[in-house]
């Protein structure tokens, strides 16, 4: 009978001490490190490169941040799950992960046994969130904010908080611009807004989008 699988990764962190601690743990417990990047350009090219099983990624980088890296690898590689590890505990970018199609988050504090557990749990084809952000994501108040809106609308609403207006943010996401008014009504009917840049601060002030 054979074993399980390997387990291949990537592991992107603009810092080398840190790619190496993670990379001897993670080989330590027969996880093969193909790769490593130390910026966002770099890390997906090493994922195009070996399409690895998961690919474990820094949300602060310099250029490309992780979330740059995890909205282009789902589309163009979407054979590599993403995990990102972070030092960051925002619901938003929780939230912002979630919608982008990452599988994995993995607070920098957390012991390193847990990491291995989420690059195995990911890798399996799981979902793994960070047992700090777990509370936050079950509590019942976080959970009605999580389900307030779509994850379309969260989507809308970033861009608008990044200054687009309707044409751009249709061309954006592929979607006509009365399409993105809709999304923009229907935003402000679940937060109380009066207008759209009400709907856009009250989003920011929850942490339902950053």
């Amino acid at each position: 009978m054979s074993g399980p699988a390997e387990i291949r990764c990537v592991i992107v962190d603009d810092h080398p001490p840190i790619v190496d601690a993670i990379s001897r743990v993670l080989e330590s417990h027969g996880i093969r490190v193909v790769g490593t990047a130390g910026n966002g350009l770099d890390a997906l090219e090493v994922i195009e490169r070996e399409r690895p099983a998961l690919a474990l990624v820094d949300v602060r980088m310099p250029g490309l941040s992780g979330m740059d890296v995890a909205r282009r690898a789902v589309k163009e590689c979407p054979g590599t799950a993403i995990c990102l590890y972070t030092g960051h505990s925002e619901r938003a970018l929780l939230l912002e992960a979630i919608d982008l199609g990452v599988r994995g988050f993995v607070l920098k504090e957390a012991p390193l046994a847990d990491l291995v557990r989420a690059v195995e749990t990911v890798a399996a084809g799981g979902t793994y969130v960070d047992p700090v952000l777990a509370g936050i994501l079950t509590s019942p108040d976080a959970t009605g904010k999580l389900t307030m809106l779509t994850p379309r609308e969260r989507e809308v609403l970033r861009l608008l908080a990044d200054g687009m207006r309707n044409e751009d943010i249709g061309r954006e996401l592929h979607i006509s611009p009365d399409t993105v008014r809709a999304h923009v009504r229907k935003a402000m009917a679940r937060l109380d807004a009066d207008t759209r840049t009400e709907a856009v601060a009250t989003a920011l002030r929850q942490q339902l989008i950053s």
